[in-house]
């Protein structure tokens, strides 16, 4: 596997199990991801369809289910490539004041 591709499998696994643990993301760790996943593309390293599928292993390892099962099967047609459909569950916001 070449080295790019190697570490875009390392990040992914890494963004997926902190989420999968429900851990919270920093949006600049997913653009960096994104960024490197559409460098492996136009450097032809990869197509689109190889880092997609090397994505969703990644988030199949990390959730233990498949993005189609959280996003619809869809979900490519909100999540454009190289969007990542990284989200941290929402956590409970209680209002600090009376108003």
């Amino acid at each position: 596997m070449h080295p790019l591709l190697e570490e875009l499998q390392r990040r992914f696994a890494d963004m997926f199990t902190a989420l999968a643990a429900g851990d919270d993301l920093p949006p600049a760790a997913r653009l960096r991801v994104e960024g490197m996943m559409e460098s492996a593309v136009i450097a032809g390293i990869a197509d689109e369809a190889e880092v997609s599928e090397l994505m969703q292993r990644c988030y199949r390892a990390g959730f233990d289910r498949d993005i189609a099962e959280d996003f619809g099967r869809d979900w490519p047609e909100y999540f454009s490539f190289p969007q990542i459909p990284a989200m941290a569950r929402r956590e409970p916001v209680y209002p600090s004041t009376r108003e």
